[in-house]
């Protein structure tokens, strides 16, 4: 029997919204990634973007342990000489909360040209509001969800 090999132009997506309204920043944003990737489907292939659309709704609420929204900083390298730049984890949630988050999922995605592709699928609110109603998303809790099953390969004989 072959191997069944997920295709570029054959993926069915679907889409997801997330509230971490108190949940841990690294918890939801490795679920977030998860999903992302497509390691939640049967027919996932780490060359083939199979992941879904992920909906993240109260970003500025989101939980950091320990001593983290004082001492964690963010840094950036402006491009020229001398120029890196940093922010505390807490100027970073009052000013831009949903790039905390966006920070955190990308940094788990791996450093391939697909990173950029699977970030175009994570939409991030930092309120409860989102524009994605009409594409009807499910609900995405922490727990592991549940592999569809896969297509069938048909075998040569």
């Amino acid at each position: 029997m072959a191997t069944y090999t997920a295709k570029k132009g054959k993926v069915e997506r679907a889409w997801w919204v997330m509230d971490v309204d108190g949940q841990v920043l690294g918890r939801a944003a490795s679920r977030i990634a998860t999903v992302l990737l497509g390691k939640h489907k049967r027919i996932f292939s780490p060359h083939v973007d199979a992941g879904d659309f992920v909906i993240v709704v109260n970003a500025a609420k989101v939980r950091l342990t320990g001593r983290k929204l004082e001492d964690k900083t963010y840094y950036w390298h402006t491009g020229f000489i001398g120029g890196i730049k940093s922010t505390s984890a807490r100027h970073l949630r009052e000013s831009h909360p949903e790039r905390m988050i966006t920070l955190a999922v990308k940094r788990m995605l791996g450093n391939t040209p697909l990173r950029r592709a699977q970030l175009r699928k994570l939409k991030v609110y930092g309120g409860a509001d989102h524009p994605h109603t009409a594409q009807k998303p499910q609900t995405l809790s922490m727990k592991p969800l549940a592999k569809a099953s896969a297509p069938t390969a048909k075998a040569s004989t």
